[in-house]
């Protein structure tokens, strides 16, 4: 199943041990109290091979809504296929329904397929700012 790929994904990508129940439950809730939209794309048998997950912020600087483009995921055996652009089409396209002022997303610096693609798409790489975190 997706959640099963996807956990695998988190755990290439965080080298941290993940779980498909803990990931579906963790996201049940987001979409349950309006936090995020998914959009899922299935092939041609009703599958699913991938989706994205996007989650709602603000810019006081920029004085608008963002969307932010938090995971997308395409199971291995379908990419190359337009799928992963098909999906970020639908966050830009939500971006729209809720008059966001843009999309922000992030990527390993060693993600070059994902870079590519998000260029191609018309995302530009920030080369102004440091981006930090702290966890808690």
């Amino acid at each position: 199943m997706i959640w099963s790929a996807y956990s695998i994904s988190i755990w290439y990508f965080t080298k941290k041990p993940s779980s498909p129940v803990k990931y579906k439950k963790y996201l049940a809730e987001r979409i349950e109290n309006n936090e995020a939209t998914v959009f899922i794309a299935y092939d041609d048998t009703a599958y699913p091979v991938g989706f994205s997950l996007n989650y709602y912020s603000f810019s006081s600087v920029s004085q608008g809504k963002v969307v932010v483009l938090n995971d997308l995921f395409v199971s291995p055996d379908q990419r190359e296929k337009g799928i992963g652009k098909a999906l970020i089409f639908s966050s830009l396209n939500l971006a729209k329904e809720i008059d966001a002022i843009r999309v922000d997303l992030a990527t390993a610096k060693d993600n070059f397929s994902a870079q590519s693609l998000y260029e191609k798409i018309g995302f530009i790489k920030d080369n102004d700012y440091f981006s930090y975190s702290l966890s808690t």
